[in-house]
């Protein structure tokens, strides 16, 4: 079968591509700050120059990398608030999303470095801040449109309980990864149905 030759889009698309997932497995592996251009181009099979066709820096790579793990997020919390969605359903649906986050949070470690990164370079935190504070009107959205469509008054305004919901959802992930043992997933995720149950969803803990 003759292999479909791809158009100069689709070929710099791929090219992209595969730049971000081989800089997300570096990262991963040995640090934002230890890997270098020619280490994620080497293991993306591309040159210098592809890399430089594609971004403009490592910290604009890094950054496009937490909006693509955003943008899956997005995806997956949209999807809790189709059409005909019962407060039941919508509930179990958002307590599932988070409480798998401990254990299924693949990028989490990517977070909490672009955090250390942003501490110590103005300039990547300028950029940061801003995507952060778009992140969390995404949440406030979110919130606000649980609160409207289950009929659940919120306790505190929406963007309150997103910076609380987005601090205490990383540091049980923090907790949960550096130390598995005394900080379980059942632990982690009691935790968070904690806070939904009452916080959220306004009602007991065992209700």
């Amino acid at each position: 079968m003759k292999r479909q030759r791809l158009t100069r889009e689709q070929s710099k698309d791929q090219t992209r591509l595969r730049l971000l997932d081989a800089a997300q497995a570096i990262f991963m592996k040995k640090g934002f700050v230890a890997t270098s251009v020619e280490d994620i181009a080497e293991a993306a099979g591309y040159t210098r120059g592809a890399f430089y066709s594609n971004f403009s820096s490592k910290p604009e790579l890094f950054l496009e990398l937490l909006r693509r793990d955003h943008e899956e997020m997005h995806a997956a919390l949209e999807s809790i608030f189709e059409d005909g969605a019962t407060r039941e359903t919508m509930e179990a649906q958002v307590l599932a999303y988070y409480s798998n986050l401990p254990h299924d949070d693949k990028c989490f470690l990517l977070w909490m470095e672009a955090k250390l990164v942003a501490a110590r370079d103005s300039r990547f935190r300028a950029k940061f801040n801003a995507f952060m504070h778009e992140k969390r009107e995404h949440m406030s959205e979110y919130i606000r449109a649980f609160s409207a469509r289950a009929g659940t008054p919120l306790l505190l305004p929406a963007e309150t309980l997103a910076i609380g919901l987005m601090g205490l959802c990383e540091g049980v992930q923090f907790l949960s990864t550096i130390d598995p043992q005394n900080v379980s997933a059942d632990a982690a995720e009691a935790v968070l149905a904690g806070f939904f149950a009452r916080v959220v969803f306004g009602r007991d803990v065992g209700g």
